[in-house]
């Protein structure tokens, strides 16, 4: 298990570490894929469930989109879908994403994480 140095987010909800099939945000445990924001979490089901994701319009300006332990692409699909509404993706590996959704969240900016379990 990948644990993060503890940093303080004035009660919003960071990706605390991460393990084979879950992660654990604000102290508690999320198995499977996940949609995290500062003010909630909430599961997902995956590249080809966007509704989670089209959720975050006019909440965010930033969406760190984990696929798992390695490095790829989002589908093009969602990258427009998304972008026409006003959200960036950036997709990395799950704990790159978390890493740099704490730390962007930190810094006080509109970010979410959508992280698919490694």
């Amino acid at each position: 298990m990948a644990t993060f140095t503890p940093t303080d987010f004035n009660g919003q909800n960071a990706v605390d570490s991460y393990g084979p099939g879950f992660f654990r945000i604000a102290g508690k445990v999320f198995h499977g894929a996940v949609v995290v924001e500062g003010d909630r979490v909430q599961s997902w089901q995956g590249l080809q469930d966007t509704g989670p994701l089209e959720a975050l319009a006019g909440r965010v300006d930033v969406l760190f989109l984990g696929l798992g332990e390695q490095i790829g692409y989002a589908p093009r699909e969602m990258i427009g879908l998304l972008d026409g509404m006003g959200i960036r993706v950036e997709a990395m590996s799950s704990p790159t994403a978390a890493r740099t959704y704490n730390v962007t969240l930190s810094e006080g900016r509109r970010v979410a994480c959508a992280l698919l379990p490694l």
